[in-house]
C-alpha cells in the first residue's frame, strides 16, 4: 500500500518510484532499446503537452513561446536513443525568460512577482552572480523546484509496473535497484524543495522492496547526510541487499569528484563497482554467471562475500586479452 499512496523517492508523483537497472550485459542492449521505445514515445508526447502548458504561462507574461521541436527536442539526445525530460523543457523555459529579463536582481524580482516563487538564499546568490556561466542551469533548478508543478502532467502510460520492471531486469541479466532519495533539507543542486520522503518509513519500506525482488539499493553519498546513509546501510546489511553508489550530474556546479567514497564508511562501494564490472562481463558470457542469477553456484553465499569475490574478478579482468574473462570466471567458480 505504501508504494501507491505516498511519495517515496519521486518529488513529483505519488505512487511512482525511480529505479535503475544496473550492469546490463552487452548482448541485452538491443532488447533494452525495444523495451524502452514505447516509454520514450509516451514521455515525448507528455513533454509536448507540458510545453503547451508552459506557453500558456509564458506568452501572457510577454515571453517568447517555446517551439517543442526546435527548443526542446533539438537540444536533447532523443534522435540518438535518449529521452525528453522535464529538464529539457525547463531549460527552454529558462532561455525564454532570460531572453527578456535581465539576470541579477531584476530576474529575482521577476520570478518572485510574476511566478510567485519563493527563492532560497543559495538560489538568490547564484542568480545574482555577475557573468554567471551556469545561469541557465541555476534558473532551471529554481524552476524545477518551484514552477514545474504548475505545468506538470502526471505520467501514466510511460510508467511500468515495478514487478514487470524487476522481472525484465532479471531476464536480461541486469541488476534492478531502488534509488534511495531520503528526506531533503536543502537540495545541493537547488532543484528540490525541502520535503520528507522515505526516511520515516524506511524500516517498513526496505522489507517491501526486498519482497518485491529488489536485490540492490543505489544511493548518492553527496546528496545525503552521513547519518541518513549509515541508517540505510544498516537496513541493507539486515536484508542482504547490495549497495550501489552513483551520482547523477544535473548541472555544471556539481563536482565529478566524490570524496565521500574515501571515507571508511563508504569504501565498500568501490568493491561494489568492481563487482558490477565483473557481473556485466560475466553475464555477457553466460547469464548464469550473473551476480544475482538463481543458477549461479555462488547464489547461497551472503551478498557481501559474493561482492568481494566478484570485485576481485572485476579488478583482474584484462579486457584487452580475450582469454582473461574465461580464466577469471574459472577462478571465481572454482573457489567455491
Amino acid at each position: 500500500m505504501m508504494l501507491t499512496t505516498r511519495k517515496l523517492n519521486n518529488p513529483d508523483s505519488i505512487g511512482i518510484i525511480y529505479m535503475t537497472i544496473q550492469g546490463i550485459p552487452a548482448p541485452a542492449l538491443k532488447e533494452v532499446e525495444v523495451y524502452l521505445s514505447p516509454i520514450r514515445a509516451a514521455r515525448y508526447r507528455r513533454s509536448a503537452l507540458m510545453a503547451e502548458l508552459a506557453n500558456k504561462v509564458l506568452f501572457p507574461l510577454g515571453l517568447p513561446e517555446i517551439d517543442f521541436e526546435k527548443d526542446i527536442v533539438a537540444s536533447s539526445k532523443y534522435t540518438e536513443g535518449g529521452t525528453i525530460t522535464e529538464r529539457h523543457l525547463l531549460a527552454a523555459v529558462a532561455r525564454s525568460i532570460l531572453s527578456e529579463v535581465e539576470p541579477g536582481q531584476e530576474l529575482i524580482k521577476w520570478l518572485e512577482e510574476k511566478l510567485s516563487l519563493v527563492l532560497t538564499g543559495s538560489q538568490k546568490r547564484n542568480l545574482s552572480e555577475s557573468q554567471n556561466p551556469y545561469l541557465v542551469y541555476d534558473l532551471l533548478g529554481v524552476l524545477k523546484a518551484g514552477f514545474l508543478d504548475s505545468i506538470f502532467i502526471q505520467p501514466t502510460e510511460e510508467c511500468v509496473d515495478v514487478r514487470d520492471a524487476i522481472s525484465f531486469a532479471n531476464r536480461i541479466g541486469g541488476i534492478p535497484a531502488y534509488a534511495y532519495l531520503g528526506d531533503v533539507a536543502e537540495s545541493p543542486t537547488g532543484d528540490k524543495r525541502a520535503e520528507k520522503y522515505e526516511d520515516e518509513i524506511l524500516d517498513e519500506l526496505i522489507p517491501v522492496l526486498k519482497e518485491l525482488g529488489f536485490p540492490a539499493i543505489t544511493y548518492m553519498p553527496p546528496r545525503n547526510t552521513k547519518e541518513q546513509l549509515l541508517r540505510l546501510q544498516g537496513f541493507c546489511k539486515k536484508y542482504d541487499l547490495m549497495e550501489i553508489s552513483g551520482v547523477d550530474i544535473n548541472q555544471p556546479r556539481q563536482s565529478f569528484r566524490c570524496p565521500e567514497l574515501l571515507l571508511p564508511e563508504f569504501r565498500h562501494l568501490d568493491d561494489a563497482t568492481w563487482a558490477m564490472v565483473a557481473h556485466e562481463a560475466l553475464s555477457g558470457f553466460d547469464l548464469r554467471f550473473g551476480l544475482f542469477s538463481a543458477e549461479n553456484s555462488l547464489a547461497d553465499i551472503p551478498i557481501i562475500e559474493r561482492i568481494h569475490r566478484y570485485a576481485t574478478v572485476g579488478r583482474a579482468i584484462d579486457f584487452r586479452e580475450p582469454g582473461s574473462l574465461v580464466r577469471q570466471a574459472e577462478l571465481l567458480f572454482l573457489e567455491k
